[in-house]
């Protein structure tokens, strides 16, 4: 073998260790990625089927259902225009109520309840999820936050009921 087929011969077993490496990066990178929805684009069909992807929204009041004697809770989440129920079966937050934000991990059942596998509560009485804010503030022109999202809500702010269908934002699971 010649000098110059050696080089060539390193070059292009260089180019292909790089690609093999870029291809398994992006795909351990579009298996981790999860898309958020808000309950009008879970109604309105937008949600991939059979996706993993996470639900945000508020719990609404009077929702929550606890099997006596298990883990099994059922709640409803909204975006103050459509509403999921959720059926999640472990041990909720400590600050998960009724009222509250709420963004859970999962995938739609065949019957149309989301099916979580984990769930996240707000932090504190005036936070809600940077994620529920803009999809809040998307669908209603204004959110139940004034600032920017994930900052404190002005005290008896609420949003509007109306509102046009938002895409959904992808993002990376921890």
């Amino acid at each position: 073998m010649t000098p110059r087929q050696r080089r060539l011969t390193l070059v292009i077993g260089i180019i292909a260790g790089v690609s093999i490496a870029g291809t398994l990066a992006l795909s351990a990178f579009r298996r981790n990625v999860t898309f958020f929805f808000d309950p009008s684009q879970v109604v309105a069909g937008q949600v991939p089927a059979g996706e993993h992807f996470r639900l945000g929204g508020m719990v609404t009041q009077g929702s929550l259902k606890r099997a006596p004697g298990s883990l099994e809770v059922q709640f409803v989440v909204t975006d103050f225009s459509h509403n999921v129920p959720v059926s999640y079966t472990g041990v909720l937050p400590d600050l998960f109520r009724e009222g509250a934000g709420v963004v859970a991990h999962g995938h739609l059942g065949p019957d149309g309840t989301f099916i979580a596998d984990e769930v996240l509560a707000k932090h504190d009485e005036k936070y809600m999820p940077p994620e529920v804010a803009r999809s809040l503030k998307r669908r209603h022109g204004e959110s139940r936050t004034e600032t920017e999202p994930g900052a404190s809500a002005p005290a008896g702010a609420t949003a509007p009921a109306a509102a046009p269908a938002a895409a959904a934002t992808p993002s990376t699971s921890p």
